[in-house]
């Protein structure tokens, strides 16, 4: 693993930061030139990806100590808060903490919430695919112990060949970003792009959560996959509501 990419002196540039950078920059470059299409400024995307990126990295902190340091943030507050950095986070709190930041900002501009929201759901699919390359180098997010060919040993873990899940992960974000491309010029009403994209990364999410590694469980279901399901019915109800709406 490659936890630092590089380093200089005194001075680190960690691999899942480095990929965060380059995903929101490429999301800033592509969100900006659909702005620009629709008639919107791009330096809008600019300024609304940098606040739902700084919002979804506190959603995504808080949710990981809510969940997994709960103990430890009330012995001391500020530790836990800062010595994990980048690494304990928790994508359903990082969208959740985006989401909010896209919310409101959309709400206080008075900008066509699903519109935008269709011009967003790709590149959040390719950022992801991104970040979870990141994932991969930092050592995080990892499978189950598996003697596949795809088995790979995390030395920060054991010893034992474990899935990929971060490479699974990347790929399949990667199509999903390929699908939702392709349907936006030619999507039949407001939201579809980002509805599918709800659908799209639920039911991929439930499928990987098979082979990663997962520290709670329901049943045979894990925590991941929970959520899943509540995010895929949510995702089903908005794009029949949104067609039904664009129907009468």
């Amino acid at each position: 693993m490659h936890p630092i990419l590089i380093k200089i002196g005194n001075i680190s540039i960690y691999s899942w930061g480095f990929m965060l950078a380059i995903a929101t920059l490429i999301g800033i470059w592509g969100v900006g030139k659909l702005f620009e299409k629709e008639g919107l400024s791009s330096d809008t995307a600019l300024n609304m990806i940098i606040i739902m990126v700084i919002s979804g990295i506190i959603g995504g902190r808080l949710s990981y100590i809510l969940i997994y340091e709960r103990e430890e943030f009330l012995i001391s507050p500020l530790a836990v808060l800062f010595t994990s950095g980048l690494s304990g986070l928790i994508w359903y709190g990082a969208f959740i903490g985006g989401f909010i930041a896209y919310f409101i900002y959309v709400r206080k501009k008075k900008m066509p919430f699903f519109k935008i929201a269709d011009m967003f759901a790709p590149y959040i699919a390719l950022g992801y695919a991104i970040v979870r390359i990141g994932c991969f180098l930092n050592g995080c997010c990892y499978g189950n112990i598996t003697d596949s060919v795809c088995g790979v040993v995390f030395p920060t873990v054991d010893t034992f060949p474990r899935h990929p899940t971060q490479l699974y992960s990347s790929a399949l974000n990667f199509i999903l970003f390929v699908v939702l491309w392709r349907l936006y010029p030619r999507k039949k009403f407001e939201g579809q792009v980002f509805a599918v994209y709800i659908i799209g990364y639920s039911i991929y999410r439930f499928i990987v959560e098979f082979f990663r590694d997962s520290l709670i469980t329901y049943g045979f279901l894990t925590l991941g996959q929970v959520y899943t399901l509540i995010l895929l019915i949510i995702g089903v109800i908005l794009y029949g509501w949104l067609k039904r709406r664009h129907i009468y």
